[in-house]
């Protein structure tokens, strides 16, 4: 029987939540994520065009709830839709594992979350 979990991400995560914030939080950064973290909301695909680098990427409900985990997607590449999921959590490549992140685990954020 697998229990569920709380999970507290150890960086910064940035909001992109107006169309505006989204184009530019994936146009923002040239290199791999390093301690950083985007919250596309609301968001349930995931098309990674212009992200020149691979990714983790971890789909969640209305509640913050883990839909799906995705871990090392390639650059240009698409993410169809995710049945129920409202918000998709781009990480660092490796963060899935790390934190060993899994479905139905509950992602909890800083009060330092913001707008990008």
């Amino acid at each position: 029987m697998v229990i569920s979990k709380t999970v507290l991400l150890p960086f910064q995560i940035k909001r992109a939540d107006t169309i505006w914030t989204r184009f530019k939080s994936r146009l923002g950064y040239k290199g791999p994520l390093v301690d950083k973290g985007i919250l596309l909301t609301p968001c349930n695909s995931l098309r990674m065009f212009f992200i020149s680098h691979p990714i983790d990427i971890i789909f969640l409900n209305k509640t913050n709830r883990v839909i799906k985990t995705m871990s090392y997607r390639k650059p240009w590449r698409a993410v169809s839709p995710v049945k129920n999921a409202y918000a998709t959590l781009v990480l660092p490549l490796g963060t899935v594992k790390t934190q060993k992140i899994r479905v139905d685990d509950t992602i909890q954020f800083n009060s330092t979350t913001n707008k990008s």
